[in-house]
């Protein structure tokens, strides 16, 4: 990452709008729904207790273990759930078992960022927009269309790519946060006493007086860390320092400042806490504070939306999801993309979020469950990551994830209590994708046994066809196939049908890594089988781009010229049929049947040139 002043300043100007989006906007509705929920009676002392709660929360959550331990576990540069699962998963490579539980809670995490997914957005935006309620009660019956109309714009839009506007998030949301300090400091200064909550005895004490309440309202606290986890998933796009320089100098500040205004505001007016936040504001300022306040959530559900294509984009890679449709919105960003059926997937589960629950508080409740278990899983990978990654001693390890693990705990025990009011909803989400994602996992691995049990050793076959060869012709013919040292269908094929074989032929298997990028000069692993043959492995990191033809280019490093002009590439294309006593129940295996058949084609994914690819097929039963 480079280091120069200039460069330093745009990653962090760059940071506030991608990284610090959400957790800027929950002073929208965090301190609305500790005080709204009716567990917590309007006292000084109350008043003060959960403010430093709120303090020490984003301190301990945010600050310490995301900031300071979280930022350093990097996966070559890269950061997010994804990451952290590879590096846990290469520091237990030897154990097994181990490994693959570890797999497991690491890709239910990476689901149920699509569950924190879709109530982020509903929540953020519903809650800016009910700001009109403030200007007027008249406006209520316009909250929700106005909402749905403001979400479809966005998902509209994300075909065209955020290159253009995305340069614009940054200084809106740094706007957005010197105007929330703004706002908190003139009632700061009306009850300047209000900071004495900075202090950790008023949570403790409200916490040992009423263990019960503080237990409960853990579920809206939380609340205050939304978008927490984005600090971790934006770090290859920032890097550690530009991050933690925003939080420090601007964002931990700002929030500071304007929960400790609502809470001054509410000492003096109890009533104001229907709506805490844009009741700080003077009339006059109420409607443009809506405008920025929209502005911001939007600003906040894009980067939610675009993390969304990435997570995606990994799990297709590391062959978790089946391929998808990816669409590159820019020539120079290879990082903005486009899935239009993420895209419209997530707007319809948002709709019906907005719909079913109908105001921000009522999804308030729906929300926790799954940020917090997110939250516990990244405390799990990351003691395995330090204690057999890093090879740090088990005590220090124990207590550098041991104190994160409870707190983490806490809330996600505290959260379950709202599963019956919504809470049901993300995790419902989640695990339908988890569903998705295992069952694809699981069959791809029995159709690869199927296919590998039927298959010949390629080389053994080659020496075959060799002790008598066929008709050569001119040209090269690429096979993929998708184990080493097997012979691809696609040649039994063109042996069986056409009698010849090409004069150059190269057999492809393309992998992918548990490591974010794969250097060019790295990707290709030749093995020369004879008579103008090759094996050609090619390796890709999770978040590179597969490109077959471009790859294939750096073997005339190694002597091979391959003319793309006479080059054919030959795919073996499955259909799977479902059958009784297979290695899966029934449904998973219909599923998994559908899922392949609606799979995007190979050819696309490798970026084949498509009018030089040969599609072979044959009907496999698993």
């Amino acid at each position: 990452m480079p280091e120069n002043k200039s460069s330093l300043a745009a990653l962090t100007l760059g940071a506030f709008g991608v990284v610090y989006g959400d957790i800027g906007t929950s002073v929208l509705y965090a301190i609305k729904e500790v005080f709204g929920s009716g567990h917590v009676a309007f006292t000084p002392n109350n008043v003060y207790g959960i403010l430093s709660i709120f303090f020490w929360t984003l301190t301990v959550i945010v600050s310490l273990k995301y900031v300071s331990l979280v930022l350093r576990a990097d996966n070559n540069g890269e950061g997010g759930l994804v990451a952290m699962l590879a590096l846990a998963s290469q520091a237990v490579k030897d154990k097994p078992a181990l490994r693959s539980k570890l797999l497991l809670i690491g890709i239910f995490g990476t689901c149920l960022f699509y569950g924190d997914g879709v109530i982020t957005p509903a929540i953020s935006v519903l809650s800016a927009v009910e700001g009109m309620e403030v200007v007027s009660p008249k406006f209520k019956d316009f909250v929700i269309p106005l909402t749905l109309a403001i979400l479809l714009a966005l998902f509209m839009v994300q075909k065209r790519g955020t290159a253009g506007i995305g340069r614009f998030f940054g200084p809106i949301t740094l706007v957005w946060f010197f105007t929330i300090a703004a706002l908190g400091i003139p009632h700061i200064a009306s009850h300047p006493e209000i900071l004495a909550a900075l202090s950790p005895h008023h949570a403790l004490r409200f916490m040992w007086t009423q263990p019960g309440t503080s237990f409960v309202i853990l579920g809206a606290v939380v609340l205050c860390v939304t978008g927490a986890e984005a600090l971790y998933a934006d770090l290859g796009h920032f890097g550690k320092k530009p991050i933690r320089i925003a939080w420090f100098s601007v964002v931990m500040p700002a929030l500071t400042i304007n929960y400790f205004g609502q809470g001054a505001l509410l000492l003096s007016r109890p009533e104001s806490v229907k709506n805490p936040f844009y009741m700080m504001a003077p009339d006059w300022a109420v409607v443009p504070l809506v405008v920025m306040a929209t502005l911001a959530t939007v600003i906040a559900s894009q980067a939610l939306i675009t993390g969304a294509f990435s997570v995606t984009k990994q799990a297709i890679q590391l062959g978790y999801l089946p391929r998808l449709q990816i669409r590159h919105t820019s020539v120079r960003d290879t990082g903005q993309i486009y899935i239009p059926a993420v895209n419209w997937g997530l707007f319809v589960a948002i709709v019906m979020a907005v719909v079913l629950f109908r105001t921000s508080s009522s999804l308030a409740a729906a929300y926790g469950i799954a940020v917090t278990l997110d939250m516990l899983i990244t405390t799990i990978l990351t003691f395995f990551v330090i204690r057999y990654g890093w090879g740090y001693p088990l005590a220090l390890c124990i207590a550098a994830t041991g104190s994160f693990f409870v707190v983490d705990l806490a809330f996600f025990s505290s959260n379950l209590l709202k599963f019956t009011e919504g809470g049901w909803f993300p995790l419902a989400i989640g695990t339908a994708i988890f569903a998705l994602m295992t069952t694809w996992k699981t069959g791809r691995e029995l159709l690869r046994e199927k296919v590998r049990s039927g298959s010949m050793e390629l080389r053994e076959f080659l020496d075959s066809v060799f002790a008598a060869p066929p008709t050569r012709v001119d040209g090269t013919a690429v096979f993929l196939v998708a184990d080493v040292d097997t012979v691809p269908n696609a040649l039994l094929h063109n042996l069986k049908h056409n009698k010849v074989l090409h004069e150059e032929n190269v057999f492809v298997t393309v992998r992918a890594r548990e490591v974010p990028f794969i250097p060019t000069d790295q990707r290709i692993q030749l093995t020369d089988l004879g008579n103008d043959c090759w094996q050609v492995v090619l390796s890709y990191g999770f978040k590179n781009d597969p490109d077959v033809p471009k790859a294939l280019r750096g073997l005339r490093e190694k002597g091979i010229e391959l003319d793309p002009m006479a080059t054919s590439y030959f795919l073996s294309r499955e259909v799977v049929v479902p059958t009784l006593g297979g290695g899966m129940r029934p449904w998973r295996e219909k599923l998994f049947a559908q899922m392949h058949h609606n799979a995007s084609g190979a050819a696309d994914f490798l970026r084949l040139p498509s009018n030089s690819v040969v599609e072979l097929g044959s009907k496999i039963e698993i």
